[in-house]
Protein backbone atom coordinates (compact mmCIF):
# COMPACT_ATOMS: atom_id res chain seq x y z
CA UNK A 1 0.00 0.00 0.00
CA UNK A 2 1.62 3.28 -0.91
CA UNK A 3 0.59 7.13 -0.44
CA UNK A 4 0.51 7.89 -4.14
CA UNK A 5 -3.12 5.92 -4.37
CA UNK A 6 -4.90 6.48 -1.28
CA UNK A 7 -8.15 5.79 -3.20
CA UNK A 8 -7.13 3.09 -5.15
CA UNK A 9 -9.44 0.26 -4.21
CA UNK A 10 -8.50 -2.55 -1.67
CA UNK A 11 -8.73 -6.34 -2.31
CA UNK A 12 -9.47 -8.78 -0.06
CA UNK A 13 -6.11 -10.02 0.37
CA UNK A 14 -5.07 -6.71 1.06
CA UNK A 15 -7.27 -6.17 3.79
CA UNK A 16 -5.96 -10.04 4.74
CA UNK A 17 -2.64 -8.90 4.66
CA UNK A 18 -3.35 -5.96 7.12
CA UNK A 19 -5.45 -7.97 9.58
CA UNK A 20 -2.01 -10.53 9.92
CA UNK A 21 0.04 -7.50 10.47
CA UNK A 22 -2.28 -6.93 13.21
CA UNK A 23 -2.26 -10.37 14.44
CA UNK A 24 1.52 -10.77 14.68
CA UNK A 25 1.65 -6.48 16.59
CA UNK A 26 -0.94 -7.97 19.38
CA UNK A 27 0.84 -11.58 19.82
CA UNK A 28 4.41 -9.44 20.05
CA UNK A 29 2.39 -7.03 22.71
CA UNK A 30 2.56 -4.09 20.10
CA UNK A 31 -1.03 -3.40 20.49
CA UNK A 32 -3.62 -4.25 23.41
CA UNK A 33 -6.87 -6.26 22.58
CA UNK A 34 -8.97 -3.25 22.50
CA UNK A 35 -7.18 -1.79 19.98
CA UNK A 36 -6.20 -4.79 17.38
CA UNK A 37 -10.20 -5.34 17.83
CA UNK A 38 -10.86 -1.71 16.99
CA UNK A 39 -7.76 -2.04 13.70
CA UNK A 40 -8.97 -5.57 12.56
CA UNK A 41 -12.42 -4.00 12.61
CA UNK A 42 -11.34 -1.15 10.29
CA UNK A 43 -9.37 -3.04 8.57
CA UNK A 44 -12.30 -5.53 7.39
CA UNK A 45 -14.30 -2.12 6.84
CA UNK A 46 -11.84 -0.54 4.55
CA UNK A 47 -12.62 0.06 0.81
CA UNK A 48 -9.37 2.11 -0.54
CA UNK A 49 -5.63 1.82 0.55
CA UNK A 50 -6.36 5.20 1.92
CA UNK A 51 -8.07 3.77 4.42
CA UNK A 52 -5.95 0.62 5.11
CA UNK A 53 -2.10 2.30 5.37
CA UNK A 54 -3.36 4.26 9.06
CA UNK A 55 -4.13 0.56 10.29
CA UNK A 56 -0.12 -0.21 10.46
CA UNK A 57 1.47 2.78 10.17
CA UNK A 58 3.35 2.74 13.34
CA UNK A 59 3.90 -1.08 13.26
CA UNK A 60 7.51 -2.35 11.60
CA UNK A 61 7.43 -3.42 8.34
CA UNK A 62 7.42 -7.32 8.07
CA UNK A 63 10.93 -8.51 7.48
CA UNK A 64 11.98 -6.32 10.79
CA UNK A 65 12.80 -2.64 10.02
CA UNK A 66 12.20 -2.06 14.06
CA UNK A 67 16.03 -3.00 15.99
CA UNK A 68 15.48 -6.72 17.08
CA UNK A 69 16.22 -6.72 20.96
CA UNK A 70 16.18 -10.52 22.33
CA UNK A 71 14.66 -9.93 25.66
CA UNK A 72 15.38 -13.63 26.47
CA UNK A 73 16.69 -14.77 29.67
CA UNK A 74 19.45 -17.60 28.81
CA UNK A 75 20.49 -19.91 31.43
CA UNK A 76 23.27 -18.44 33.19
CA UNK A 77 25.15 -22.27 34.01
CA UNK A 78 24.08 -26.09 33.51
CA UNK A 79 20.47 -25.63 32.93
CA UNK A 80 19.33 -26.57 36.49
CA UNK A 81 15.48 -25.49 37.00
CA UNK A 82 17.31 -22.75 39.51
CA UNK A 83 19.48 -21.83 36.52
CA UNK A 84 16.05 -21.52 34.45
CA UNK A 85 13.96 -19.43 36.88
CA UNK A 86 15.19 -15.97 36.53
CA UNK A 87 12.88 -13.83 38.82
CA UNK A 88 11.70 -10.55 38.14
CA UNK A 89 11.67 -10.93 34.60
CA UNK A 90 8.06 -9.78 32.65
CA UNK A 91 8.68 -12.52 30.16
CA UNK A 92 9.27 -12.42 26.26
CA UNK A 93 5.84 -12.03 25.52
CA UNK A 94 2.70 -12.16 26.95
CA UNK A 95 -0.18 -12.98 25.25
CA UNK A 96 -0.25 -15.23 22.05
CA UNK A 97 -3.49 -14.67 19.76
CA UNK A 98 -5.05 -16.87 16.70
CA UNK A 99 -7.99 -15.75 14.94
CA UNK A 100 -8.31 -17.67 11.74
CA UNK A 101 -5.03 -18.20 12.39
CA UNK A 102 -2.03 -19.51 14.44
CA UNK A 103 0.56 -18.80 16.71
CA UNK A 104 3.70 -20.31 18.26
CA UNK A 105 5.72 -19.73 21.28
CA UNK A 106 9.03 -22.42 21.42
CA UNK A 107 12.32 -22.14 21.86
CA UNK A 108 14.41 -19.94 24.18
CA UNK A 109 11.99 -17.90 25.78
CA UNK A 110 11.21 -16.68 29.20
CA UNK A 111 7.72 -17.54 30.51
CA UNK A 112 5.92 -14.65 32.66
CA UNK A 113 4.14 -15.22 35.59
CA UNK A 114 0.68 -14.80 33.76
CA UNK A 115 0.76 -15.72 30.24
CA UNK A 116 -2.22 -15.13 28.04
CA UNK A 117 -3.57 -16.86 24.63
CA UNK A 118 -6.58 -16.65 22.41
CA UNK A 119 -7.92 -18.99 19.35
CA UNK A 120 -10.66 -18.15 17.29
CA UNK A 121 -11.21 -20.73 14.82
CA UNK A 122 -7.21 -20.48 14.88
CA UNK A 123 -4.52 -22.83 16.81
CA UNK A 124 -1.93 -21.98 19.10
CA UNK A 125 1.15 -23.75 20.65
CA UNK A 126 2.99 -23.29 24.15
CA UNK A 127 6.40 -25.05 24.36
CA UNK A 128 8.13 -24.90 27.47
CA UNK A 129 10.73 -27.32 26.92
CA UNK A 130 13.39 -24.90 26.56
CA UNK A 131 12.00 -21.80 28.06
CA UNK A 132 13.12 -19.90 31.39
CA UNK A 133 10.64 -19.24 33.90
CA UNK A 134 10.03 -15.55 35.24
CA UNK A 135 9.04 -17.07 38.90
CA UNK A 136 8.39 -20.88 40.02
CA UNK A 137 4.81 -20.18 39.84
CA UNK A 138 3.45 -19.40 36.04
CA UNK A 139 -0.30 -19.20 35.19
CA UNK A 140 -1.45 -19.62 31.48
CA UNK A 141 -4.92 -18.51 30.54
CA UNK A 142 -6.31 -20.53 27.77
CA UNK A 143 -9.43 -19.02 26.08
CA UNK A 144 -9.94 -21.58 22.76
CA UNK A 145 -13.58 -20.97 20.99
CA UNK A 146 -14.51 -23.29 18.19
CA UNK A 147 -10.44 -23.62 18.38
CA UNK A 148 -7.52 -25.05 19.70
CA UNK A 149 -4.01 -24.50 22.32
CA UNK A 150 -1.55 -27.05 22.78
CA UNK A 151 0.82 -26.76 26.04
CA UNK A 152 3.99 -28.57 25.81
CA UNK A 153 6.09 -28.58 29.44
CA UNK A 154 9.19 -30.49 29.84
CA UNK A 155 9.17 -33.84 32.39
CA UNK A 156 9.71 -32.98 35.50
CA UNK A 157 7.63 -29.63 35.64
CA UNK A 158 4.02 -30.10 38.21
CA UNK A 159 1.30 -29.52 36.11
CA UNK A 160 -2.13 -28.21 37.46
CA UNK A 161 -5.19 -27.73 35.17
CA UNK A 162 -8.18 -25.72 36.39
CA UNK A 163 -9.97 -25.11 32.63
CA UNK A 164 -13.28 -25.35 32.18
CA UNK A 165 -14.94 -26.78 28.66
CA UNK A 166 -18.38 -26.49 27.43
CA UNK A 167 -18.94 -28.71 24.39
CA UNK A 168 -14.94 -28.76 24.96
CA UNK A 169 -12.45 -29.86 27.19
CA UNK A 170 -9.23 -29.27 29.09
CA UNK A 171 -6.17 -32.35 29.42
CA UNK A 172 -5.90 -33.48 32.56
CA UNK A 173 -3.83 -36.40 32.20
CA UNK A 174 -0.47 -34.48 32.90
CA UNK A 175 -1.76 -33.15 36.09
CA UNK A 176 -1.27 -35.12 39.33
CA UNK A 177 3.26 -36.18 38.10
CA UNK A 178 5.89 -35.89 40.54
CA UNK A 179 7.53 -33.00 40.24
CA UNK A 180 11.48 -33.04 40.54
CA UNK A 181 12.83 -30.60 42.95
CA UNK A 182 13.13 -27.13 42.45
CA UNK A 183 10.90 -27.18 39.06
CA UNK A 184 8.56 -24.79 38.23
CA UNK A 185 4.71 -24.85 38.49
CA UNK A 186 2.36 -25.14 35.51
CA UNK A 187 -0.78 -23.49 36.19
CA UNK A 188 -3.09 -24.04 32.88
CA UNK A 189 -6.48 -22.33 33.36
CA UNK A 190 -8.89 -20.70 30.86
CA UNK A 191 -12.12 -21.81 28.93
CA UNK A 192 -12.93 -23.69 26.34
CA UNK A 193 -16.13 -23.49 23.68
CA UNK A 194 -16.29 -26.29 21.08
CA UNK A 195 -12.49 -26.07 21.22
CA UNK A 196 -9.83 -27.83 23.23
CA UNK A 197 -6.69 -26.95 25.12
CA UNK A 198 -4.08 -29.64 25.43
CA UNK A 199 -1.23 -30.07 27.43
CA UNK A 200 1.77 -33.19 27.18
CA UNK A 201 4.88 -33.73 28.35
CA UNK A 202 7.37 -34.24 25.67
CA UNK A 203 11.36 -34.31 25.74
CA UNK A 204 13.16 -31.98 23.50
CA UNK A 205 14.44 -33.12 20.27
CA UNK A 206 18.25 -32.66 21.78
CA UNK A 207 17.01 -34.80 25.00
CA UNK A 208 15.66 -37.85 22.79
CA UNK A 209 18.57 -37.64 20.95
CA UNK A 210 20.71 -37.85 24.47
CA UNK A 211 18.69 -40.54 25.35
CA UNK A 212 19.19 -42.69 22.13
CA UNK A 213 22.63 -41.97 22.42
CA UNK A 214 22.45 -43.28 25.89
CA UNK A 215 20.69 -46.72 25.28
CA UNK A 216 22.54 -47.53 22.24
CA UNK A 217 26.06 -47.06 24.53
CA UNK A 218 24.54 -49.58 27.06
CA UNK A 219 23.29 -51.90 24.52
CA UNK A 220 26.86 -51.66 23.34
CA UNK A 221 28.24 -52.20 26.53
CA UNK A 222 26.03 -55.30 27.35
CA UNK A 223 27.25 -56.63 24.33
CA UNK A 224 31.30 -56.38 24.94
CA UNK A 225 30.75 -57.75 28.37
CA UNK A 226 28.71 -61.00 27.05
CA UNK A 227 31.52 -61.47 24.15
CA UNK A 228 34.40 -61.09 27.30
CA UNK A 229 32.50 -63.38 29.22
CA UNK A 230 32.18 -66.23 26.23
CA UNK A 231 36.32 -65.34 25.72
CA UNK A 232 36.89 -66.04 29.39
CA UNK A 233 34.69 -69.04 29.37
CA UNK A 234 36.53 -70.65 26.59
CA UNK A 235 39.82 -69.81 28.36
CA UNK A 236 38.64 -71.55 30.97
CA UNK A 237 37.97 -75.14 29.15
Amino acid sequence: MTDELPELRASDADRERVAERLRDAVAEGRLDMSEFEERLDAAYRARTYGELAPLTVDLPAPGGAAAIVDMTKRPRGDGSWDDRIVGGEDGTSQWGVAVLSGFQRKGRWTVPRRFRSFAFWGGGEIDLREACFADREVVITCVAIMGGVNVVVPPGVEVVVRGVGVMGGFDHREQGTPAEPGAPRVVVTGFAFWGGVGVERKLTKAERQRVREERRRERLERRDSRRDARKELRRGE
